[in-house]
């Protein structure tokens, strides 16, 4: 039986390790909220209370945390899990952070030989839930090699990116896509709405026509036009406001970098954050519809 520690069990993390084991994997989780844990558990997973001995002789660590300075602190910390770590173990996180810290923590596991990835995922709770999921993969070939075996169980698509750090630019770029789609396709239906149009029919329509999107094919934010979105369900659960204002922000970060021109995306950002002033951030990011409303 392969063993498993998976550290941050949210909504995107508990799902994604329930997979793991469904797959009988033996699978040991971690997370600061209790419920989480007692989530995980009552799916038939253990816990810890010391990630540094849980991870020693681990087949693989997975991490799905919030930002960069969470993963940083993990593995590079005063009690960071690299100094636990053993060569020939393997890494495979799947939070969305700044393609330079996925680097310095690649850098410094590359010293002690062992294999880590940077791999972010798109497809939403359902994907996880699913195990739907596309992973962008950053780091060598060898190691992206090592980690096909468990992003397969949790996920349906594997695109490597390049070196690491890649698979954070690409998440990046697409997140920040992704905004802009949820905005403007927001904008459209209150539009179609305030002047008398059926939010479904107008969905339905536009879907049929250029005006198609991911958003409108697989995640409506008008509330009742999809039955399993969280449009539907007070925009609870999936993707929260507060996260794509996150992402957002590591967008312009990066763009400012590169001096890339990003108007759609500086729009976007500037939205999420004052939606996210305005409703807290914990909702759901299709939310945005709420703003025009």
């Amino acid at each position: 039986m392969s063993n498993v520690v998976f550290i941050g069990l949210g909504n995107m993390g508990g799902p994604m390790a329930n997979n793991l084991l469904k797959h009988g994997c033996a699978v040991c989780g971690y997370d600061l909220l209790p419920s989480a844990v007692k989530k995980h558990v009552d799916a038939g997973g253990t816990t810890t209370d010391s990630l540094e001995k849980a991870v020693i002789g681990a087949d693989v660590i997975i991490s799905m945390l919030p930002a960069g300075k969470h993963v940083e602190t993990l593995y590079l910390g005063e009690n960071g899990l690299l100094k636990q770590l053993s060569s020939g173990q393997l890494v495979i996180d799947c939070s969305t952070i700044e393609p330079e810290t996925a680097k310095k923590v690649a850098q410094q596991a590359d010293v002690k030989k062992i294999a880590f990835v940077d791999a972010p995922v798109s497809g939403g709770t359902v994907g996880a839930i699913n195990a739907t999921l596309t992973f962008m993969v950053g780091g060598s070939v060898d190691a992206v090699a090592k980690a096909t075996h468990w992003l397969n169980i949790m996920g349906a698509t594997i695109l490597h990116a390049g070196e690491t750090g890649a698979g954070q630019l690409a998440k990046v770029c697409n997140n920040m896509l992704l905004a802009v789609l949820m905005t403007g396709t927001s904008e459209a239906l209150k539009l179609g709405i305030d002047n008398g149009l059926d939010p479904s029919v107008l969905s339905t329509i536009m879907q049929q026509s250029s005006g198609s999107n991911w958003v409108l094919d697989k995640y409506n934010p008008v509330p009742g036009v999809m039955e399993n979105v969280p449009a539907s369900h007070d925009y609870q659960g999936g993707f929260m406001v507060e996260l794509m204002a996150k992402d957002l922000g590591l967008a312009m970060s990066t763009a400012a970098k590169s001096q890339t021109t990003v108007p759609m995306g500086a729009l976007a950002e500037s939205l999420y954050r004052l939606h996210k002033q305005k409703s807290g951030g914990q909702r759901d990011f299709s939310s945005i519809y709420m703003l025009y409303s």
